[in-house]
């Protein structure tokens, strides 16, 4: 194990309990360079894919407009569906006359320019949202789903609970103004990183440069597939309350980053921010391993079980993606669980969860999960655990 553990009891209304870890020795000043990274962007965000680590944040859980951004959910309902076999790429759905006239062509917004009462594949209509940004089209898989803008709204928040969006509302599928539709930068990146990997035989669409339709040749207006730095997607948005915003993803050496920039005031600003942060985090940062799959990492107490603590583990290796200098650096893990953790506990149970971060702004959380079976005690064990229990809450107070 790279990490010595030393363990101390928080006492606080919920009795969590913290495991604290540290590799290497104290900060280097030389980190304080690493720190002072800044962008230009209002909120922006850069996640290692692979681990989900955040490595550089600003302002990135602060709800804002995220303008056509938001049709990456749209786009999530829709792959989700199709995923599931109940839509397919050749399903036709109809371009309506409300989608045609406030998303279309008369609307003076982007629009892939489907006429209106026409038919129009599923395929195309995702070709038309991530290349074109229409907002047609996205009104129409819209309209097609569900019946009207509306209830796919409500799809769209439903589905933004189950991946785990906190601070993201919807209230439409095109991210045309509305004040009570936003999002986080943080939501769009774990957004982004969730059709990367959910959605694999989707994705290359967002790399795709043009697109072809009647007599129409679109550009993808993503800034960053045009830059020679490896970036395979996924969408830029831009109103003049969300001011011009972006996410991407690029790959370099195996190795993919996820960017998000928001609330610029110029469309090349969020494509020089965008390529400065993915570079930065390319040039500036290592993956490393801290513990192997399944190897214990800590324990949490078991009130009133037959044994008082539980070996906890990630199913998966765990790592980390920190700064490359300087070589010896600190880095520090806690074990979160609320208290108390009561029998019985069955092996693979997830039970606590374990936040690590650097010296600088990285940082990362990951569930960790029962090793063993603890069944309850018996009643002497249970009562001096009541008592013990009762003393550290009086404590906390």
């Amino acid at each position: 194990m790279l990490i010595q553990a030393c363990a101390r009891v928080l006492v606080s209304a919920l009795i969590a309990i913290s495991v604290l870890t540290a590799v290497g020795p104290e900060a280097n000043p030389a980190l304080a360079a690493e720190a002072a990274f800044t962008s230009k962007a209002p909120r922006a965000i850069l996640i290692d894919a692979a681990t989900g680590a955040t490595l550089f944040q600003q302002h990135a859980d602060e709800p804002a407009p995220p303008a056509s951004m938001s049709k990456l959910m749209t786009l999530a309902v829709l792959f989700r569906a199709m995923k599931e076999g109940r839509i397919q790429k050749t399903d036709e759905f109809t371009m309506s006359v409300n989608a045609w006239r406030n998303g279309g062509a008369p609307s003076g917004t982007s629009a892939m320019m489907v006429p209106v009462n026409t038919k129009v594949t599923v395929d195309e209509l995702i070709q038309g949202i991530v290349i074109q940004s229409g907002n047609d089209a996205a009104m129409c898989v819209a309209e097609g789903m569900a019946g009207s803008i509306p209830a796919f709204a409500r799809m769209m928040n439903d589905e933004a609970k189950r991946i785990g969006l906190t601070k993201s509302t919807f209230t439409n599928a095109s991210g045309l103004p509305d004040p009570q539709q936003v999002m986080s930068a943080r939501d769009l990146a774990v957004l982004a990183r969730y059709i990367i990997d959910e959605y694999p035989d989707y994705y290359p669409v967002f790399a795709q440069k043009e697109f072809l339709y009647r007599k129409h040749r679109f550009i993808n207006r993503n800034p960053l597939l045009f830059q020679n730095i490896g970036a395979d997607g996924l969408k830029t948005g831009h109103t003049a309350a969300a001011g011009f915003g972006l996410v991407g993803s690029a790959v370099q050496d195996g190795k993919r980053l996820i960017v998000v920039v928001s609330g610029l005031e110029k469309a090349d600003q969020r494509k020089e921010e965008a390529v400065k942060l993915l570079n930065w985090g390319f040039n500036s940062f290592n993956t490393v391993r801290l513990y192997d799959a399944n190897e214990v990492i800590g324990q949490a107490r078991v009130w009133g079980g037959k044994v008082w603590y539980v070996p906890l583990a990630a199913n998966a290796d765990v790592t980390f993606t920190v700064p490359k200098f300087p070589a010896n650096q600190k880095i520090s893990a806690e074990i979160v669980y609320k208290a108390p953790l009561k029998p019985p506990v069955k092996k693979g149970d997830q039970v606590a969860t374990l936040k690590l971060s650097s010296s600088t702004s990285a940082s990362n959380e990951l569930p960790l999960y029962a090793t063993e079976d603890v069944q309850k005690g018996g009643i002497v064990r249970e009562g001096l655990d009541s008592l013990v229990l009762m003393a550290l809450r009086r404590l906390a107070f």
